[in-house]
């Protein structure tokens, strides 16, 4: 048997694992510190030659990275950032893509509009791995957080479908902007609708199960189930792929058991971990090849020349497009907030002044007032975390471009005049982004004076939700000794100790609440459950409204995880 394959595997998660522990004890972030092993790698004598196809990367590598990233982004943060997620990821790309492409055929009319189109399509989208680890090291606003991570699972699915329309563009005979625009809205249409499908019907399927293998083993084909038929509907499967991560997320916090989700999350984050690092690896580890085959069809002039414009425009691009929210404080609180509150205001009084006369009314009644609240939760939201110049400008700092620029890049046809430039300079584009932003970022986000919430104000946070839950959870299944299970009332000695005991450390979620007095086993853990699922059922609503921080609701959905895991066992 070979053992070389398994010889390189290992070495590589050897040098995963010691980039990794580097960078938490010298603050350089990991990609780049991965990039640079890697380029340092290719250069030794007995180092084999190895070409990862840009195809395995898009669609083996790809929709993982995606699906992991997804799960763990509350919809709540989407839904809140979504106007500037897709200024970011939609608008921003298809300019960028655009521009590079008419100034790179202008000052190298040798390389097509359609190429240099491509260029821009693969250069366009950002990558986020870097700026979050940076941000999670030194303390990047929560909400600059959620749109760099929003945007970067947007943006993939944008530009590659730039890139397949710039493609076509290179080996048909014509162009048409109708068909153009057509696709894009099918291949954004069609992913939407393929992602919902294949997250409500993986969710309802997992939900089903019992055993924690199966459900993970499942969810390594949601983010392929999701992709491959996409992309055979010629859809975006990237994009297919982040609604059934999202949607997975979002109903998995209610419909699946803590085990399910502990190990889901575990898993995830691993798979997430080897593969971000090996694909940094890779692209640090093909620059040899990549040179030496630029090499035979340009010179080192022209490939320079090419790097500098588009990352000159990346950058220029980037500012200009942040610079007009920034001035008109499109994201902050200012006239719009108060617009938004009396608007609010508004609202309340005219339901005031309805009155319901039958259940139908009185449930629309309720969904308005739903409405309202969430509207408040959100003005309140935008007073509490606006996005300042001062964020603005480290958004627009935070362009590291990554391996979905260099992957998509080596999909331009073979064959293609200057493709091997092309691949190159993207190539140098991602590398020069990553070291640029990279490096400079961290003195950037020390130099804003962010603000972070206190330890005690977090604290304070956790423990008013918990409290709030608990109590719409006791109120809403009403005494205890008017409970019953199967028919038959509680035992006296359960009901005392849940009053006494139990329920005060359910609600302060401490401790292992099956300590005291001796009573039925069985009853205590199913009252116990019963409580636990009405406070998940109050969690629920309180998310649904967003009074506080997704952070805030995390940290009590994982306190009311460990006292379920905790009851599990004893089952």
């Amino acid at each position: 048997m070979d053992h070389e394959f398994v010889l390189i595997a290992g070495a590589a998660l050897a040098i995963m694992i010691a980039a990794s522990v580097f960078s938490r004890r010298t603050g350089i972030a990991t990609p780049l510190l991965l990039v640079a092993l890697g380029i340092g790698a290719s250069y030794l004598p007995p180092t084999p030659e190895i070409h990862v196809e840009p195809e395995l990367v898009l669609a083996g590598v790809l929709p993982p990275l995606l699906y992991a990233s997804a799960v763990q982004l509350p919809v709540l943060d989407i839904r809140r950032n979504l106007s500037l997620i897709t200024w970011l990821s939609v608008v921003m790309v298809i300019v960028s893509a655009l521009v590079i492409g008419a100034v790179v055929h202008a000052v190298f009319p040798g390389i097509s509009f359609a190429l240099a189109t491509a260029l821009g399509a693969v250069v366009s989208p950002t990558d986020a791995v870097a700026a979050s680890a940076i941000g999670h090291r030194v303390g990047l606003p929560p909400r600059l957080m959620t749109v760099l991570e929003g945007e970067s699972l947007v943006n993939d699915a944008s530009a590659l479908v730039l890139l397949r329309t710039a493609v076509a563009a290179l080996t048909a005979s014509g162009f048409s902007l109708g068909h153009t625009v057509l696709d894009f809205g099918w291949a954004v249409l069609g992913g939407v609708v393929i992602g919902l499908i294949v997250g409500v019907v993986t969710v309802l399927l997992r939900q089903r199960l019992d055993d924690p293998v199966l459900n993970t083993t499942i969810s390594f084909a949601v983010p392929f189930l999701a992709y491959f038929p996409a992309e055979e509907a010629h859809a975006s499967g990237v994009l297919a792929v982040v609604v059934a991560g999202l949607l997975t997320g979002t109903m998995g916090s209610r419909r699946f058991s803590a085990r399910d989700r502990q190990t889901q999350s575990t898993t995830w984050t691993t798979i997430s971990f080897i593969l971000e690092s090996a694909v940094f690896l890779a692209m640090g580890y093909e620059l040899p090849e990549l040179v030496d085959a630029a090499r035979s069809e340009t010179d080192t002039g022209q490939i320079t020349g090419l790097v500098l414009i588009v990352v000159g425009l990346l950058i220029a691009i980037r500012f200009l497009g942040l610079a007009w929210p920034a001035m008109t404080d499109r994201f902050g609180p200012g006239e719009r907030g108060d617009q938004v509150e009396a608007r609010l205001t508004s609202f309340e009084e005219r339901l005031d002044a309805m009155t319901p006369t039958d259940e139908r009314e009185e449930s629309r009644l309720a969904w308005a007032r739903h409405r309202l609240a969430r509207g408040r939760a959100d003005a309140a939201f935008e007073e509490r975390e606006p996005i300042t110049a001062r964020g603005m400008l480290v958004l627009a700092w935070a362009g590291m471009r990554g391996v979905v620029t260099v992957a998509a890049a080596q999909t331009i046809p073979v064959g293609t005049p200057h493709r091997a430039t092309v691949i190159l300079a993207a190539f140098f584009v991602a590398l020069i982004t990553l070291v640029l932003f990279g490096l400079t970022l961290p003195a950037l986000i020390a130099r804003m004076r962010f603000t972070p919430a206190t330890e005690e104000e977090r604290h304070d946070a956790v423990q008013g939700l918990l409290r709030r839950v608990g109590e719409t959870a006791i109120d809403s299944l009403g005494p205890l000794r008017e409970q019953t299970i199967d028919g038959q009332p509680l035992d006296p000695a359960l009901v005392h100790t849940m009053e006494e005991s139990v329920l005060p450390r359910l609600i302060a979620a401490t401790k292992d609440t099956r300590e005291g007095p001796p009573v039925p086993r069985d009853q205590l853990l199913t009252v116990q459950q019963r409580y636990l699922d009405a406070m998940r059922d109050a969690l629920g609503a309180e998310r649904a409204i967003g009074a506080d921080s997704s952070e805030t609701y995390r940290q009590v959905e994982v306190m009311l995880d460990t006292l379920e895991y905790r009851m599990q066992p004893a089952r």
